[in-house]
């Protein structure tokens, strides 16, 4: 199954250009936690093609590789909550509001958010590293 940039995430316009990077780094700061070993597993990333920004859980680039996932409902609610965290802080627009409001969202306790002076004591832990070969 080919899977293309129109078919994932959620489609976002940044507020300024110069935020892609910020929203970037915040991303890394957003995810699935493992308190015990202090380390946090990044859930979504942006990703920039011909011009348009859109909000991928990390599943959904597997998908876009071609590789196989397991891309879960709990999976499309966590990442629709973090777009609209997203929103909230006022770094992005949803392009397609009114259809995103009607999509699931995970509830904010389900989500580890660390604050950016609480980054040196967490390990950040990326599932998928764009533009990177290994």
């Amino acid at each position: 199954m080919n899977t293309s940039f129109e078919d994932v995430g959620i489609e976002i316009k940044l507020k300024d250009a110069q935020d892609f990077l910020k929203i970037r780094e915040t991303l890394t700061r957003i995810g699935i936690a493992s308190r015990k070993d202090k380390k946090l597993f990044q859930s979504c990333h942006i990703l920039h093609k011909q011009g348009r920004y859109r909000i991928l859980h990390f599943k959904e680039l597997f998908a876009l590789d071609g590789k196989p996932t397991n891309f879960s409902d709990d999976d499309v609610s966590r990442r629709n909550a973090i777009v609209n965290l997203l929103y909230e802080w006022e770094l992005v627009d949803i392009l397609d509001e009114p259809t995103f409001n009607t999509l699931p969202q995970a509830s904010i306790g389900q989500i580890k958010i660390l604050s950016f002076k609480e980054k040196p004591e967490w390990e950040l832990v990326a599932k998928y590293n764009i533009g990177r070969k290994r």
